[in-house]
């Protein structure tokens, strides 16, 4: 009975996951909340600035302009607008799922100083004399023209200042100005076509009334927009636009179908894979992987979380990467039965030894994707709190959850006599009465990498030369994020080419610096400029390619302070997370360790680089963070190669030559080899449908994985531990590696 519960308990407990999943996961998905480029809308940074030179700028004065413009955004049914301030003086503004951008964008960055002059620009009353939420949209009695009315909180004061204006030697009118700036002059303005006044009527008799009535060439349309603004209140500092972009609907939808799908397509491969390659385990694997993605869903679900696409990537690329902390106790067990063990023996062998791995590879991709979240911007944040998310949860999931399942199996003792089921031969285990240890192989071989250390390294050499002198000679193709200007992506059912969207913008007397088509069908253009783009061009722009071809454009502008910021930041978050990682890897391992960790890593993230140089793709802040990505994968890579090493030197205890250290190193890269290309191929397979199936906006992104992922697993392997074995190995003879039984969690002491 009790080997029969067990196995119901296992078929109750998915059961139970299965029943609450499927009940719940339609509810949680649907209450996710999608960022800009899932459902379109737009983001813009602001730059505060006083008005007046003595004011300070404080945090309450940027707590109020917040507030301010958060009501100004109440009027445009925003559901969940986002005001973030950043630093001293800036606030970052999101709206996402807004249908009329070109409106938002005017409502918000409006200042909203209303002023009452006379025709010497004499100023006599404020916004601030207005009585709150009066103004409205209406119509003229006689003309039935489009106005805006409002009400003064004092009756008698618009009575006064149109007697002291009588009073004067000057013409009786009333100038309404919105946005009054020094030098600002009503005789000249009056001349123009479009003068920067709202409204300037005349009167032949003093106007003793709480009611006033703008006239100007309203639509109903503007009209209301200006009562929206005054509603909600001036703004009391300045603001300058630092960084916008904008994702239309169609691109959202678009981009949320097509990385859905890849994501699907890929967490099904990979499902697929883990039991070809794993049996039974792989079953279990499936089962546990299918409630981390649930359990992922419903924390960021409950967070309030906002998903983007680099998140949606997150998301993939975690299951790949939860996919390895199963492979590595899955490769322990196949070795321990591979000893002659029984499988419960086996199994406690296996999650025994593997758990150190396991934590210390998970612990340095966090630093990776906490330095992401510190330094990226608001997509590139999302994506690391999806990372974050995805590494503690594939750790509770696959140490915890896996081997719950696993063990209600083996303790049933239906698995006892069956290795077949974890993918074990029986011409492949040993009587456990002989000494001899199982050598390591894989695809029925083994095969001594040390012994060619300087042909990788050689590779390597010829490989980081060549990548020099492309980044020297063609650089990167650096987007608006790092070289300040403006980028506009047009999207049509038809096919397109350049010179159709050159003959396009030259209609609207702009001139792009280069166009990119891209898309299934070329249906898809991006032109770059090399100015930021005003806000009146930008909504010409969105209107003629809108009525062109039936799509807002995607429009994102950058100023040069911003750009100068987001490389600093760049380079910043590869130093700090190298300094994090180098600090972690010396205490748990040894200094020797976290340097050619390091170096592994940099020559991952330089042969992005270099790869970006010589196929010219575009590289953006997005790129940064699948670099970071592969900082943390390569070092997890890295460290689950060095920690066998180092388990291996706790079994021999004291190493005294080359010869002895050469041997330890080769045999521990065997028994690492095939959990490698097991964990490789399983992420790999994600990032492979990010890059065929997904939305283009990630199609960089997924390149940079792709290379990366490829990258991190040569230098792991074929890199890190051979620097490792000649840096250690020149001083082994005047320092030993002993390593000592007590402080066996930190590593071989010298």
């Amino acid at each position: 009975m009790a080997k029969r519960g067990r196995i119901v308990a296992f078929f109750l407990i998915v059961l139970v996951f299965a029943g609450m999943i499927g009940t719940t996961i339609t509810g949680i998905t649907k209450d996710i909340n999608l960022g800009l480029d899932l459902q379109g809308g737009f983001e813009i940074l602001y730059e505060v600035e006083t008005v007046d030179e003595d004011q300070e700028l404080t945090t309450d004065v940027l707590e109020a302009t917040t507030e301010a413009l958060r009501k100004r955004v109440d009027v445009l049914g925003v559901s969940e607008p986002n005001f973030d301030i950043e630093g001293d003086d800036r606030i970052r503004v999101q709206l996402a799922g807004i249908s009329d951008q070109t409106e938002a964008r005017e409502l918000m960055s409006t200042s909203a100083r209303l002023s009452f002059r006379d025709v010497n620009d004499v100023e006599y009353m404020d916004g601030s004399d207005i009585k709150e939420g009066t103004a409205q949209q209406n119509f003229n009695a006689t003309t039935n023209e489009p106005v805006v009315t409002l009400q003064f909180k004092d009756s008698s004061m618009f009575g006064d200042v149109t007697r002291e204006i009588m009073n004067k030697d000057i013409q009786n009118q009333l100038v309404i100005w919105m946005d009054y700036e020094e030098g600002d002059s009503f005789e000249e303005e009056r001349l123009k076509e479009n003068p920067k006044f709202i409204s300037a009527p005349t009167f032949d008799e003093v106007l003793d009334t709480p009611n006033i009535e703008i006239r100007g060439n309203f639509t109903v349309d503007s009209a209301q927009n200006l009562a929206d603004i005054l509603n909600a209140g001036s703004l009391p500092v300045n603001l300058t636009e630092m960084y916008s972009t904008s994702v239309s609907a169609q691109f959202g939808e678009q981009a949320l179908d097509k990385t859905i799908l890849a994501g699907f397509i890929g967490i099904a491969l990979i499902f697929i894979y883990i039991i070809a390659a794993y049996r039974f385990p792989g079953i279990i694997a499936t089962i546990t992987l299918a409630i981390y993605i649930y359990l992922i869903l419903l924390v960021f679900e409950l967070i309030n979380g906002v998903l983007t696409l680099p998140g949606i990537a997150a998301l993939v690329l975690g299951v790949g990467m939860a996919v390895d902390a199963n492979i590595i106790t899955y490769e322990r067990i196949k070795e321990e039965l591979k000893q002659g063990k029984s499988v419960m023996a086996a199994f406690k062998a296996g999650n025994k030894n593997s758990l150190s791995t396991i934590l210390d590879a998970n612990i340095t991709t966090m630093i990776a994707a906490a330095v992401l979240f510190i330094f990226g911007t608001s997509s590139v944040k999302g994506f690391a709190t999806m990372l974050i998310i995805s590494i503690v949860l594939s750790f509770v999931t696959a140490v915890f959850g896996s081997r719950l399942f696993l063990s209600l199996w083996v303790k049933s003792k239906i698995l006892n006599k069956r290795p077949g089921w974890f993918g074990v031969k029986q011409q492949d285990i040993k009587d456990i009465a002989d000494p001899t240890e199982v050598e390591p192989k894989v695809f029925g071989r083994q095969f001594d990498f040390v012994s060619h250390r300087k042909k990788f390294f050689t590779i390597a050499i010829v490989l980081v030369t060549a990548g020099v002198l492309f980044l020297g000679i063609f650089q990167l193709n650096l987007g608006i994020d790092f070289t300040d200007g403006s980028r506009v992506e047009i999207g049509a059912e038809n096919s397109l080419t350049a010179e159709q969207i050159e003959e396009d913008f030259e209609s609207l007397k702009l001139t792009p610096e280069n166009i990119v088509l891209s898309g299934d069908n070329n249906d898809r253009a991006v032109a770059r400029f090399d100015k930021e783009l005003s806000q009146d061009t930008v909504t010409e722009v969105r209107t003629y390619f809108n009525d062109e071809y039936g799509q807002n454009p995607n429009v994102s502008t950058v100023s040069p302070v911003i750009a100068q910021e987001l490389a600093k930041n760049a380079a910043l978050s590869v130093l700090y997370a190298s300094i994090f990682i180098i600090i972690y890897v010396t205490i748990r391992f040894e200094f020797y360790f976290a340097m050619t960790a390091i170096i592994a890593l940099l020559h991952d993230a330089f042969f992005i680089l270099a790869l970006f140089s010589i196929t010219r793709l575009e590289f953006s802040v997005t790129v940064i963070a699948a670099i970071l990505t592969i900082v943390g994968y390569s070092v997890n890579d890295t460290i689950v190669t060095f920690d066998r090493i180092r388990e291996n030197l706790k079994q021999r205890k004291r190493v005294k030559n080359f010869a002895e250290l050469a041997k330890i190193v080769n045999k521990s890269l065997m028994q690492t080899l095939r959990r490698s290309i097991n964990t490789t191929i399983s992420t790999v397979l994600a990032a492979v449908c990010l890059l065929v199936f997904g939305a283009s906006a990630i199609t960089t992104f997924a390149f940079a994985l792709v290379v990366g992922l490829l990258a991190g697993t040569y230098s792991s392997l074929f890199i890190a531990a051979q620097i490792w074995l000649v840096w250690r190995g020149k001083k082994i003879k005047e320092k030993p590696i002993v390593y000592e039984e007590k402080k066996q969690m930190d590593g071989p002491q010298v």
